[in-house]
């Protein structure tokens, strides 16, 4: 997409000649797999670099406008959210060093960035969800200004017709709606591309498909979301919800999201795959196309099927196929687009190693799984791995087989066999597989996290605790050593920057609220049970209303007899409130002036916090 002047498809004229443009690229894809034209050799491999831009603080960093124009590389490229960016490495043919090649050029690149990134005080970040993200930072205020993104997100919330609603169970929990497809713009991945012999992709795709549960198990890089637990790889629940553009999923063609695992192994051929995306998704933008696909191959001429390209990249496959024309050759891909960035450099090469070898190295007894392997069992071994990570129990051969067995048992063994036979270097096979090994033995990216998150929270409160873990996470980074050697951080830990302290980092989120129509009765017994001096009042639209402390309950706790009072009759309705990005000298100098303990913290007259003199 990012090739072409995106616009939102609306009038009749527009749907019509992007339909004709669709379907001869569809036409003139058969014709060329059918006239043997599709490159077989060589096999090449490629990948793409999301990454994430912070301040001195850890905090989302609005300035990829300014850095990519400083860094000026084609190589680089916009994200939706204006705190990351993308790198797109160049294609390498799968033999020899290849993959230390790949390393040592995006090593050069990220370099490129850091040096770019720090005349702006902004440092560069590999995470699939950067921890500090909040809710703050995801309005469509912080989109990237190009114009293929307010198109997007137009269409898609069209299409909807009502908001997002994110819901993401785990060890906690996040329940939102939220009002544009800047969620999308949390998540940041390594994309890895494998180029697919015509003959062999439909069985190569299916293959892709059955071993995604497992080779994402060992990658999870993502556990949290705005300081919750949540699955292994967020990512996973995340990007599913956040460009849904079904208003309800049990609607006539609507069955199946737009980012999807899929619903049924994939027959016949790779114009199959896209032919069913079409069938499915309606498009949702276009663009200026001219020429006719068909007609460019009667002349000689190869077409980069534009119109097919714009529509697959609104369709969001983990497993995505791929036409591309390199070197005036036509080829195909399948993209993985389910592995989180980071933890570092050295990881996301060893799960691209991974996962090519396992790919490549596919014994003769599962060809054609799509008749040895139910799909809702590949299905769900995805899901449960998103979920699970490491934890994970697959279906596999009629078994249930645990992660770590899997992968040091079987698939391993299968990469090696793989990656050999494609003439890579044993040296690069060795390295990058013993990574992996490693991590099966210690910890992958999502738990590292988890462990170092619960060990930072019993000393600090959410906020602070994702700072430091972020700051933490940066230092391990730049030292480059694999995820499987850090140390699981200490509750102990002490963060390396100076914090401008707000209202965040202090304040209390698990807090008790009452109704105003509670009685008092029920208000004092709360309060007593609880050791709480205030409590915040509520009203049936959870806005907070009022506030009521020990000295307005003191004529009432000395009563016997019961209490026919509610909590609106006594209430203090007059409330000084603080934003949670404020200073905490600001809450001071508001707790002198009114002379008060107590600020509730609110966002849109939601109650989200409590700081009393005691936190400060």
């Amino acid at each position: 997409m990012g090739e072409l002047k995106v616009t939102k498809l609306s009038s009749k004229e527009d749907k019509a000649n992007y339909i004709f443009h669709l379907l001869k690229d569809i036409e003139a894809l058969d014709l060329m797999i059918k006239n043997d034209q599709i490159e077989r050799a060589p096999i090449r491999i490629g990948a793409e670099q999301e990454f994430c831009l912070t301040d001195n603080e850890f905090l989302p960093s609005c300035n990829a406008l300014e850095i990519l124009k400083d860094i000026n590389d084609d190589h680089f490229t916009t994200e939706i959210g204006s705190y990351n960016l993308e790198i797109n490495l160049d294609p390498l043919e799968l033999k020899d060093d290849c993959f230390s090649k790949l390393h040592e050029h995006l090593s050069q690149l990220l370099e490129k960035a850091n040096n770019s990134a720090e005349k702006e005080d902004t440092k560069v970040l590999l995470t699939g969800i950067l921890p500090t993200i909040t809710l703050k930072h995801i309005g469509v205020e912080n989109m990237t200004p190009i114009q293929r993104y307010f198109v997007l997100n137009e269409a898609i919330k069209e299409s909807r017709k009502q908001d997002f609603n994110i819901h993401i169970k785990g060890v906690d929990e996040v329940n939102l709606l939220h009002d544009s497809v800047m969620l999308e713009g949390c998540n940041t991945s390594f994309q890895m591309h494998l180029q697919i012999d015509p003959d062999d992709f439909i069985d190569s795709y299916n293959w892709a498909q059955a071993i995604s549960g497992p080779i994402l198990s060992i990658c999870t890089n993502s556990p949290m979301l705005f300081g919750k637990e949540l699955w292994s790889e967020t990512r996973i629940a995340l990007f599913t919800q956040s460009v849904d553009t079904r208003a309800n999923s049990f609607l006539l063609n609507e069955k199946q999201s737009r980012v999807s695992f899929g619903n049924e192994w994939a027959t016949g051929t790779v114009a199959d795959i896209f032919r069913d995306n079409v069938s499915r998704f309606r498009s949702l933008v276009t663009s200026e196309f001219t020429k006719d696909s068909v007609e460019m191959l009667s002349h000689g001429e190869i077409p980069k099927l534009r119109a097919l390209n714009l529509h697959n990249g609104t369709v969001y496959r983990w497993n995505r196929p791929c036409y591309g024309v390199g070197g005036g050759k036509p080829h195909l891909r399948i993209e993985n687009r389910y592995i989180p960035s980071g933890p570092t450099v050295v990881d996301e090469i060893a799960n691209m190693v991974f996962w090519v070898g396992v790919m490549k190295g596919r014994p003769k007894t599962y060809k054609n799984i799509h008749e040895k392997m139910d799909f809702k069992d590949a299905k769900t071994n995805f899901f449960s791995a998103a979920r699970y990570g490491m934890n994970t129990q697959f279906n596999w051969n009629g078994s249930l087989v645990p992660s770590h067995s899997l992968i040091l048992d079987e698939l391993l063994p299968m990469a090696y066999k793989g990656l050999y036979k494609m003439n890579v270097s044993p040296k690069d096979v060795e390295y990058y597989l013993k990574i992996i090994e490693n991590r099966v033995k210690s910890h992958n990216g999502s738990q590292w996290m988890s462990k170092s998150y619960r060990n930072l929270l019993k000393p600090k409160k959410r906020f602070e605790a994702l700072q430091t873990l972020t700051c933490k996470l940066y230092a391990k980074q730049q030292k480059e050593y694999p995820i499987s050697t850090w140390n699981v951080l200490k509750q102990n830990a002490a963060s390396t920057f100076i914090e401008k302290r707000i209202i965040k980092h202090v304040m209390s989120t698990d807090i008790f609220s009452v109704d105003e129509h509670d009685s008092v009765e029920l208000v004092i017994s709360m309060m007593k049970w609880k050791n709480f001096h205030h409590m915040p009042v509520i009203n049936t639209r959870k806005d907070l209303v009022g506030l009521l402390s020990w000295s307005d309950l003191m004529d009432y706790l000395n009563k016997t007899e019961s209490h026919q009072e509610t909590v609106k009759d006594i209430m203090q309705t007059n409330i000084i409130t603080i934003n949670q990005f404020a200073s905490l000298d600001e809450a001071k100098e508001l707790m002198n002036k009114h002379n008060i303990n107590c600020l509730p913290v609110v966002r849109d007259h939601r109650l989200i916090g409590m700081i009393t003199s005691n936190d400060i």
